[in-house]
């Protein structure tokens, strides 16, 4: 099996983790869950980030073959058109975010121009679909819960989870969304623990468990499967429910909520302007 080379990008602000996952042997890589710098006071945004990521790539003479989300992120904004303007790479995310798209567009009255078939992507993941990064063998595995689209994706012998799994001492992520559900996080759960213990874990966030000073985002199945908090093996799926459900109660939405998921419903892309030319984000009032 060809291991792939992975290469990771912190963006503190928020806590978010993007990929270069790369083939050793052909230097084709995929980029995963980027970041859109965007500063909600003055609603600007940079593309600070994903130019590092541009100079990572041009630097080890890497070429993008895809651009991939693990979901619809509700903390960031995605980079992607950035990124697929600078390297030609396939935008995808699972099939599933015609879900979302038919949510989040009645809630953001998206009107009828917004298409929710998904076709804002170049491509659309199914549960188990195969596919290559060079020479890795790349899987698509459906890990709903956390929102109706998230996939998480195995590359060689790395699995890129999203928000369905944290580091060990933090747990799991939140069901609560519009189109969540805590019972499908725990079987998504349970499906990514039939891969090899020895499979490595990577996460798109960390937020620094009480009692450990330093970010980190790469654990394995087996230690997740040992002592996550939340859904470590024992734990059954009743326990599990009734935990994340009276945990969700009691979490604020997090903060670029409101613009990330009407952006990135559309594959990163801002609303079409209007008459004036403006682009706008809309803050839905007592929706959420």
């Amino acid at each position: 099996m060809v291991l792939p080379d992975i290469t990771a990008f912190f963006d503190e602000p928020t806590n978010t983790v993007s990929y270069v996952v790369a083939c050793p042997e052909t230097q084709m890589c995929a980029i995963i869950d980027t970041v859109l710098n965007y500063d909600p006071d003055s609603g600007r945004t940079s593309t600070a980030g994903a130019e590092e990521i541009m100079t990572f790539l041009d630097y080890n003479g890497l070429k993008a073959e895809w651009i991939l989300e693990t979901h619809v992120h509700a903390d960031h904004l995605s980079a992607a058109p950035f990124l697929k303007q600078k390297t030609g790479a396939q935008t995808a995310i699972g099939s599933h975010i015609r879900m979302v798209q038919d949510i989040f567009g009645k809630l953001f009255n998206a009107g009828s121009a917004f298409k929710h078939d998904g076709s804002q992507f170049d491509h659309l993941f199914y549960d188990n679909e195969t596919f290559k990064i060079g020479q890795l063998e790349a899987r698509a595995i459906h890990t709903p819960g956390h929102t109706p689209a998230c996939m998480s994706y195995v590359i060689g012998d790395a699995v890129f989870v999203g928000d369905t799994l944290f580091m060990p001492d933090y747990g799991t992520a939140r069901a609560d969304f519009p189109g969540g559900d805590a019972r499908t996080l725990f079987q998504s759960i349970q499906k990514l623990f039939q891969l090899p213990s020895n499979t490595r874990v990577f996460l798109c966030h960390d937020y620094l468990a009480p009692g450990r000073s330093e970010f980190t985002w790469e654990t394995t199945i087996g230690a997740q499967k040992a002592h996550n908090v939340h859904v470590h093996e024992g734990i059954n799926e009743e326990a599990f429910v009734a935990m994340r459900e009276a945990r969700d109660a009691t979490l604020a939405l997090p903060h670029l909520i409101l613009p990330s998921v009407q952006v990135n419903m559309r594959a990163g892309d801002m609303p079409p302007p209007e008459d004036n030319g403006q682009r706008y984000l809309k803050i839905p009032i007592d929706a959420l």
